[in-house]
């Protein structure tokens, strides 16, 4: 591949931008070598400057699920610029949309539109503790919650690849109202609340991570969680700017059958644009502002462009529920496919997936923590991702990161992608 007009590029954004990104991950500095810079996408495909193409594992990183530039979206998305961009009032889209959304999901009475996961995680944190009149938290390893300060302790994706899992800047006094526990590990949260019975005001966790690759919870782990928050009236956050709206039309809640308290949203539910969002019943919404004491704003809050690519994308998730089923066999046919080439070359690996989220290990053992997924073999993971992207296959430039797929890909792709790992494991 040709990466000069990249190259060059980055080295100008050095110039200006910390880093040259404006997000870290999209710096390469976990595999090593040059940013690829995109002009455009279109499918299931990235187009980057120097005019090569890549099939898309990342989806930016989630939200396009229908695939990139998705006609119904592009056009929603220009009928409200041509309406005016940004209001500061309120818009009927956002009664809309807050409406479908919450017919998708279970077990929550109204939503509250925001503009980032990490700002939906923040104001959910901070409504468990106005509700609860308490201060405590706990949150697990490797579990990314957004860049707000409370979650900055042992984060996953990022700040694991800058080697900076609890960030400078980041107070000794919020850390000491974060309780740091082990995914996947019910014994271990089982002590914290005992130790801290009437303390602790939320939980927050990602139901399936995604921030250190893709890791499943245990049978049973987010059921004891559930018991757990019940029996200390502890509020239970399920963060699923992930798995909201792409393992299933209910996310996470839906698919593993386990109900949260509060749930935020993100990445899916946005359709390409900047939006987060939290849910939760009436008598938890009942204390946010302007019907209770807990204050949350947003100048963008309910943008008419988000908003409205956010509706076009989950109308017709809802139209067509099958997108899920097509996904989960696509992936299923990627996992499959990976499997066949690796038993027959020997190397050790272990594959997490659910529905469209999947990620590759190079490591005998089980991966089921962010401790199990700091074992892999991070060189043969970064060859195989420069490999790939040399091949057209454009993946996470990060162990610790899942995949994402989307409902343009094809089998055609599958195959192409296929190919690319058969020859990188050749040579490896």
């Amino acid at each position: 591949m040709n990466y000069k007009l990249s190259s060059q590029l980055f080295k100008a954004a050095q110039g200006v931008i910390p880093g040259g990104v404006n997000s870290p991950v999209r710096a390469f500095k976990a595999v090593g070598g040059t940013p690829i810079f995109m002009q455009r996408a279109q499918g299931a495909y990235l187009y980057d400057v120097d005019g090569s193409q890549y099939i898309d594992y990342i989806s930016s990183w989630g939200p396009m699920i229908l695939g990139h530039a998705h006609p119904s979206v592009v056009e929603a998305i220009q009928k409200a610029a041509e309406m005016g961009t940004s209001y500061g009032t309120p818009t009927a889209l956002e009664t809309e949309i807050a409406t479908l959304a919450l017919s998708m999901i279970p077990n929550m009475d109204k939503i509250r539109f925001v503009n980032s996961g990490t700002e939906a995680c923040m104001s959910a944190v901070r409504l468990a503790r106005g509700v609860t009149r308490r201060e405590k938290i706990i949150k697990f390893s490797g579990c990314y919650h957004g860049h707000s300060d409370t979650f900055l302790i042992q984060a996953g994706s990022g700040a694991v690849t800058f080697g900076s899992p609890s960030s400078p800047g980041v107070t000794k006094g919020t850390a000491h109202d974060t309780l740091l526990a082990t995914f996947n590990d019910l014994d271990e949260v089982t002590k914290l609340f005992e130790e801290y019975q009437d303390e602790i005001a939320a939980l927050i966790i990602e139901p399936v991570a995604g921030n250190m690759g893709c890791i499943l919870p245990k049978k049973g782990f987010l059921e004891g969680l559930r018991e757990l928050c019940d029996r200390y009236n502890t509020i239970l956050i399920f963060d699923e700017v992930m798995t909201g709206f792409r393992l299933a039309a209910g996310g996470a809640q839906e698919r593993l059958s386990i109900k949260a308290d509060i749930v935020t949203y993100g990445k899916v539910i946005g359709g390409g644009l900047p939006v987060g969002a939290f849910a939760a019943s009436d008598a938890i919404m009942q204390h946010l502002a302007p019907e209770g004491p807990v204050y949350q704003a947003g100048t963008l809050s309910g943008n008419p462009l988000a908003m409205a690519a956010g509706l076009a994308t989950l109308k017709q998730l809802k139209k067509d529920p099958t997108i899920y089923t097509r996904l989960d066999q696509k992936t299923q046919q990627l996992h499959q496919g990976y499997q066949s080439i690796l038993d027959k070359k020997g190397l050790p690996f272990k594959i997490n997936r659910l529905g469209s989220m999947i990620s590759l290990h190079f490591t005998a053992s089980d991966v089921v923590d962010f401790q199990s997924a700091s074992l892999g073999n991070n060189k043969t993971f970064n060859s195989y991702f420069h490999s790939m992207l040399d091949q057209g296959i454009y993946l996470p430039p990060s162990a610790f990161e899942s995949y994402f797929l989307n409902d343009a890909l094809t089998y055609n792709d599958i195959d192409k992608t296929l190919d690319a790992f058969s020859n990188f494991i050749k040579k490896t």
